[in-house]
């Protein structure tokens, strides 16, 4: 039998080659194998594992090894300081997403009530995250899978029970109201980036979420079309874009909405991330 830090060690060497972060990877693993947290592992690392939490976590290292997300296979994933149930059916949360969320809240903080729409929520990570930061916003939760749906009603339970309004429906098409501010992480891989991405993002995460057509702004044109009638006077949008596209995504806001004010606001690693476009006040 195995202590925790001989299982740590052997964890980190099995995943030496095919993770960039296998001390990480292992712990975390090893977290969900037994039930505890990092403090718990540093304070108990002399303790045996089990055969059968042996067993287990050997599968779960023979997984990460095969380039499964870590997220997927321990089911849970941080995103703006809350934890979000994950599952293939959905695209796991990533941190560059969170500058999104910090500007919608800004945004509609001073504003009071607003009625706010996510668009592809997946697994509920914008909307659950405004909804706890937002009391008095008003938010919608579109996607067109059911799936997702399914796990992002699962997370608005356990952060934001009875918050959030969902739908299933492509895009803006199932509202029945004008919103102030719409927020969406749509797919915007273009074709050519498929083909170079990593095979754990490939084989793992759902395609639907991610491939945005021959340019990447496909799905994203067919949402500010829809904008133009659903967004009110002195409203916001917010949309997350690959670190190529600011320019082209901007000229694309541009055209479809003229009157509104569009800026493109790079990460904290200086790429193009997110299109701020700021409606006219009538």
């Amino acid at each position: 039998m195995m202590t925790i830090r001989q299982a740590l060690r052997w964890g980190r060497q099995q995943l030496a080659g095919d993770s960039p972060t296998p001390e990480l990877d292992a712990r975390l693993l090893l977290q969900q194998v037994l039930g505890v947290s990092h403090a718990y592992l540093l304070a108990h690392d002399d303790e045996l594992l089990t055969a059968v939490q042996q067993q287990l976590y050997d599968e779960y290292l023979q997984r990460a090894a095969q380039k499964e997300p870590i997220p997927y296979i321990i089911g849970h994933a941080p995103f703006f300081g809350l934890e979000f149930a994950v599952t293939p059916d959905v695209l796991i949360p990533r941190p560059e997403t969170e500058q999104l969320v910090e500007l919608a809240i800004a945004w509609a903080r001073s504003r009071g009530v607003v009625q706010v729409v996510d668009v592809g929520t997946g697994s509920g990570c914008i909307a659950v995250s405004l909804a706890v930061h937002l009391p008095l916003a008003q938010i919608t939760a579109v996607d067109v899978s059911a799936a997702a749906l399914h796990i992002a009603q699962q997370n608005a339970r356990r952060h934001a029970p009875n918050r959030i309004q969902f739908c299933l429906g492509s895009l803006l098409s199932p509202l029945s109201h004008p919103v102030d501010l719409i927020a969406a992480n749509l797919p915007y891989i273009s074709d050519p980036e498929w083909t170079e991405l990593d095979d754990g993002v490939k084989l793992h995460e759902p395609a639907t979420a991610l491939r945005g057509g021959a340019d990447g702004l496909t799905i994203i044109a067919q949402l500010l079309h829809q904008a133009v009638t659903q967004i009110n006077p002195n409203g916001l949008i917010l949309l997350e874009i690959g670190w190529q596209q600011g320019r082209a995504a901007q000229a694309l806001a541009q055209a479809i909405l003229p009157q509104a004010h569009v800026q493109v606001l790079p990460d904290l690693a200086g790429h193009d991330r997110v299109v701020h476009i700021a409606l006219p006040a009538g």
